[in-house]
């Protein structure tokens, strides 16, 4: 009898082990299922989501707290081609009053517009249009400030019409730069001119006739209102190209750029080098004003953007193209080529300075090919209003240096929008947990 109970314990015990080992496991997961779903929330079903954008009563925009997977296929932005597109520009020469009247080439009398009709294709992926008000939610209390040449003036007011499509900006008085303030998210739009990044002076009618570049001396302007600025986007170039200086370092004459007929008895260095020493030492400006002060930025340094001059800039060159390349039709020239090289090694250079410190990225906008590849959205003669209305002068002054608005330009604050994306607000990538 003994036995046979005995066996039947036994049996039971048996019968039952697998269940309880289940039932242990499960007790033992249940905390980590509970974590996976504090931190994972279960996503909505296709039906639910399109029910929430049917209900919701305003667009979803990103936010810098939002979880998105932003770097789950990374694009390369800056390889591609140009193609049609019938949606054209968000704005035009009369929506947005703040064009400088140099690049309003429509209302200057512009005939064609198929130039506005152009949107880059990356080679391997797509390249969202421009949203304004995420962009905004982005900078929300925030201080964008764009520095450089009128290259950097161009792109801020680009960015200032495609904004203000959404939200009207108000200029706010600032001695030494123009700023603009967004008071719908407390955003502040700014720009500051510094051709050379560095401390300068230029040349003038009135003498020297040369410019007077101090390659260790930081912009004491930009340096002034550093700590209250977020994200700094620099931009030159132009003002270093053939344009004849004299370079200082250490309070020394280092050497100049086409001098000879000045009467100075410097050597001619060239510009490549003065041109790298001017972007090390606004570069390092930054690191070390925003280490001593223990506060983050991000810098974005646009690459040179080519000229498409038919001869000259000053005798008479002109920009008479209508259409934009296509691919492999115009290569990048060797000075372009060379410039761009020295932005991008000054670039990574930061980054490995700045590494030690955290806080601090430093990231390219490479516009050079995009940028080459557009002859076309060059004001030309319609810099000027109706250049033509009384006929054909002997002379006509062309800009192809700067960009039509709206044009291709605003196709770099498109990719500087999909950049801002990826950055929390103290130059880390945005965490995407």
């Amino acid at each position: 009898m003994k036995s046979t109970m005995k066996d039947d314990s036994i049996s039971l015990s048996k019968t039952l082990l697998p269940y309880t080992l289940h039932l242990l496991l499960l007790i033992a997961l249940l905390p980590i299922v509970l974590l996976y779903l504090y931190f994972y929330p279960l996503s909505l079903t296709k039906s639910q989501t399109q029910l929430h954008h049917a209900t919701s009563s305003s667009p979803t925009h990103y936010t810098v707290n939002d979880k998105h997977k932003i770097d789950e296929h990374p694009c390369d932005y800056f390889n591609g081609k140009w193609i049609h597109d019938k949606k054209g520009p968000l704005y035009n020469g009369t929506t947005c009053g703040t064009i400088k009247q140099g690049q309003n080439c429509i209302t200057n009398g512009r005939p064609d517009s198929n130039y506005l009709y152009y949107r880059w294709k990356p080679n391997e992926c797509k390249l969202p249009r421009f949203e304004p008000n995420t962009f905004l939610q982005l900078s929300k209390n925030r201080h964008i400030s764009f520095v450089g040449d009128s290259l950097a003036r161009n792109q801020f007011e680009s960015l200032l019409c495609m904004l203000s499509t959404v939200s009207k900006p108000k200029p706010v008085h600032h001695k030494g730069s123009h700023w603009w303030h967004f008071p719908s998210h407390n955003a502040t739009l700014s720009v500051y001119w510094s051709p050379f990044l560095v401390q300068g002076d230029e040349r003038s009618k009135s003498g020297p006739n040369f410019n007077t570049i101090h390659l260790d001396r930081v912009n004491e302007k930009l340096a002034k209102d550093m700590d209250g600025i977020d994200l700094i986007v620099l931009s030159f170039g132009n003002w270093f190209i053939n344009v004849p200086s004299v370079y200082y370092e250490n309070g020394l004459v280092l050497g100049c750029l086409n001098c000879s007929g000045f009467g100075l008895n410097y050597t001619d260095i060239g510009f490549y080098v003065p041109l790298r020493k001017a972007l090390r030492t606004c570069l390092n400006g930054i690191i070390e004003r925003k280490v001593a002060k223990r506060n983050g930025i991000g810098v974005i340094v646009k690459t040179f953007s080519p000229s498409h001059f038919d001869g000259d800039w000053d005798k008479a060159g002109t920009c008479s193209k209508i259409e934009p390349y296509v691919k492999g039709e115009k290569k990048i020239g060797k000075m372009e080529s060379e410039i761009r090289r020295i932005e991008i090694e000054e670039v990574e250079n930061a980054k490995k300075k700045s590494n030690a410190f955290g806080g601090i990225r430093f990231e390219v906008l490479d516009v050079t090919e995009l940028a080459l590849l557009r002859p076309d959205g060059h004001p030309g003669a319609y810099m000027n209003p109706f250049p033509f209305a009384n006929g054909v002068p002997k002379y006509v002054q062309n800009d192809c240096v700067h960009w039509c608005l709206p044009g291709p330009i605003d196709t770099w604050n498109e990719i500087f929008l999909e950049m801002m994306k990826k950055w929390d607000w103290k130059g880390q990538p945005r965490s995407e947990e």
